[in-house]
């Protein structure tokens, strides 16, 4: 085989490669006397069938075998006289080819670059950390008490004021006829929560319990259903009975119906928890701070097919996430009775998009420098990791693959066999282990301080357009 550098440009490589028929032939009648030792052909004895038999049997399958390999080995050889490591598969084109003539064939292929790692003792990170006083507990506590709050009926009699657990029928009708999903009885519904579709809990508020009454609303154009979407509709509705919210008490009786002996117990509980949560918080923002200033500081080229692969990636996920936003608002057309029916209608906030406003081509070009920052920090924790011998023991692999299947109750084999036949999908779990090792690695030899802070601080993002997720380690 004879391997001739053709092309150099940065870290784009291009070789042509020459294997003489000869040495494609010598390794075609290898493999046939290899098949000889044990064929089994009728009409010859076991390990005795000739060989120009079996060269007309096999001869063009184990041709093509053999054309295969010597492409792979080809790239192969390129790379390890070089001392180069691919960024991706190389591209072969066969340039020449007939049975029994000389094999030519092209080789494009992006190299990894040379990288060397800076100097992770000067790098100075500050470790941010809140401690988890009483008063963070009970706030917590109060948000576990009001997931468990309940209604109780209001004792005097009055009209519907919001804020109110109004026990209501309804049923509605559009041109006078009665549509599939616009009735329910005994439907609770807290007036002034944006449940029902616009003006609807508006015509509550001050309604006397008891006296059926007529709400007229319209439909929003963008409605889920389109048969309903935009046209008048008369609801004819009753308030049967009122209720107030009423937040449980945080005591011994919540903490029993949440699962914990006692309150002391379920303190315990949301103490460790928040330290828990505070702490990887502390990590993610540490790691953040890490990788912007590794990015700042190693400047190299990164693989052009590396950089596109990333960013069609991410657009991927912008193109999908503008389908989502644009589709209708789901549940709209629910057959059945009460908050899924076609009064229902959630309202959520939306929130300020940061690409608003911008067009694809000013869209593509961030995205696509975030794809090159990804690549860049990506290759280089690997290369540390490399430099380091870090790697990801088989049972951490383990470990990370019955966690993920725990998330999956009733189907944690189909999730583990999922993982078995998808070398890929481990893939995905090992990389951020990897990353994690890392990371570790640079912060023991930085310079870190540390700073207790208010929780509130701690938990404020430092930059709407975060991405302490940036890097990817490739291998």
């Amino acid at each position: 085989m004879n391997v001739v550098e053709t092309a150099s440009q940065g870290l784009k490589r291009e070789f042509k490669v020459t294997v003489p028929a000869a040495e494609l032939s010598g390794k075609v009648e290898d493999r046939l006397s290899e098949i000889a030792k044990t064929a089994n052909m009728p009409g010859f004895r076991p390990g005795k069938v000739p060989l120009p038999v079996l060269r007309r049997r096999y001869g063009q399958a184990l041709l093509g075998e053999v054309l295969q390999e010597t492409l792979e080995s080809g790239a192969q050889q390129a790379m390890e006289e070089r001392g180069l490591r691919p960024a991706l598969q190389p591209k072969v084109e066969i340039q020449t080819f007939n049975e029994g003539g000389d094999l030519e064939y092209t080789m494009a292929v992006e190299v990894l670059p040379q990288i060397a790692p800076g100097d992770f003792a000067s790098i100075e990170l500050e470790r941010l950390r809140a401690e988890v006083d009483e008063a963070e507990v009970d706030k917590a506590l109060q948000r576990v008490a009001e997931q468990y709050k309940r209604s109780v009926p209001v004792a005097e009699a009055r009209p519907v004021q919001s804020g109110d657990v109004a026990v209501i029928d309804f049923e509605g009708f559009v041109d006078e006829q009665a549509f599939a999903g616009g009735k329910a009885e005994d439907f609770h519904l807290e007036v002034g929560s944006g449940m029902f579709i616009p003006g609807f809990e508006d015509q509550i508020v001050g309604r006397p319990v008891g006296e059926p009454f007529d709400v007229n609303v319209t439909f929003p154009a963008e409605y889920g259903n389109k048969q309903l979407a935009g046209k008048p509709a008369r609801f004819a509705v009753t308030v049967k009975e009122l209720k107030t919210p009423a937040v449980a008490e945080v005591d011994d009786e919540l903490a029993k119906q949440i699962g914990f002996p006692s309150l002391v117990e379920l303190r315990d509980a949301a103490r460790q928890e928040m330290e828990k949560d505070f702490s990887a918080v502390t990590r993610a923002r540490m790691k953040r701070e890490l990788l912007d200033k590794l990015s700042a500081a190693h400047d190299f080229e990164v693989p052009e097919g590396m950089v596109e692969l990333e960013f069609q990636g991410i657009w991927t996920r912008v193109e999908e996430q503008r389908k989502a936003a644009a589709a209708p608002a789901a549940g709209a057309e629910g057959e059945g009775e009460g908050a899924e029916g076609a009064a229902a209608e959630p309202a959520a906030p939306a929130e300020a998009d940061p690409d608003a406003g911008k067009d694809d081509e000013t869209l593509k070009a961030e995205y696509r420098a975030i794809a090159e920052r990804r690549v860049r920090l990506g290759l280089l924790l690997a290369e540390v990791g490399r430099l380091n011998n870090i790697n990801v023991p088989q049972e951490e692999i383990n470990r990370a693959i019955s966690e993920e299947a725990r998330r999956y109750p009733g189907q944690e084999r189909r999730v583990i066999e999922f993982y078995e036949k998808n070398p890929q999908a481990v893939a995905s779990l090992r990389a951020p282990l990897f990353e994690d090792k890392v990371v570790d690695l640079i912060v023991e030899q930085a310079k870190v301080s540390e700073r207790t802070v208010p929780v509130e601080e701690l938990l404020r993002d430092p930059d709407d357009q975060a991405d302490a997720g940036a890097a990817a380690p490739a291998g």
